[in-house]
């Protein structure tokens, strides 16, 4: 008894064709690769670097300082 492939084979050998003759980087080959790996990581950065920027204002200034 042989089971059910999970995909159709031709669609298979298109995908894997698809994936071999890609002159992009590993990591950006599927479909929403770019996102986990590109977005996230920049929408991360760019947070963390307007928190720190308004921590050293706020300590410069003197804001928030109890007294």
């Amino acid at each position: 008894m042989t089971e059910v492939p999970f995909l159709p084979r031709e669609r298979l050998f298109k995908q894997q064709h698809y994936f071999q003759n890609l002159t992009k980087h590993t990591y950006l080959k599927g479909r929403y690769d770019v996102i986990t790996s590109v977005a996230i990581p920049l929408a991360l950065a760019a947070s963390g670097m307007f928190m720190i920027g308004r921590g050293v204002y706020n300590m410069s200034h003197g804001v928030g300082k109890k007294e």
